[in-house]
């Protein structure tokens, strides 16, 4: 492949990454995890491509450094939301196990057998 398609095909999977990194941090607060996972699938499918292509200068032009500049501030906050969201649904998820442990323990007759 001439060095030229090469450079043109990095440009546009680049732009597309990009794309993908800003409706990532759109959909990043969102309750729709399945639309997010989509996204970070199409994003890793997008590197693996990246890496696929023959060598090239592409990532050492000015507007690929502009672009990465941009995204990494973006990857941040997308990393510090999904953490937040992992938090949270853990505690969630602890607290029904613990509601669940209560509940079965009841059923057994531990937690509440007082007589009244």
């Amino acid at each position: 492949m001439p060095e030229r398609n090469v450079l043109q095909e990095a440009r546009v999977l680049w732009q597309k990454y990009f794309t993908l990194t800003k409706e990532l941090l759109k959909f990043s607060d969102q309750k729709d995890t399945e639309l997010f996972m989509e996204l970070v699938n199409q994003r890793e499918r997008l590197i693996e491509k990246i890496k696929a292509l023959p060598p090239n200068d592409y990532r050492e032009t000015e507007e690929c450094k502009q672009m990465i500049a941009q995204m990494i501030p973006m990857d941040k906050q997308i990393i510090y939301r999904a953490k937040a969201w992992l938090n949270k649904s853990r505690r969630q998820n602890s607290a029904v196990r613990s509601y669940d442990l209560i509940e079965s323990a009841a059923l057994r007759g531990t937690v509440f057998n007082k007589k009244y």
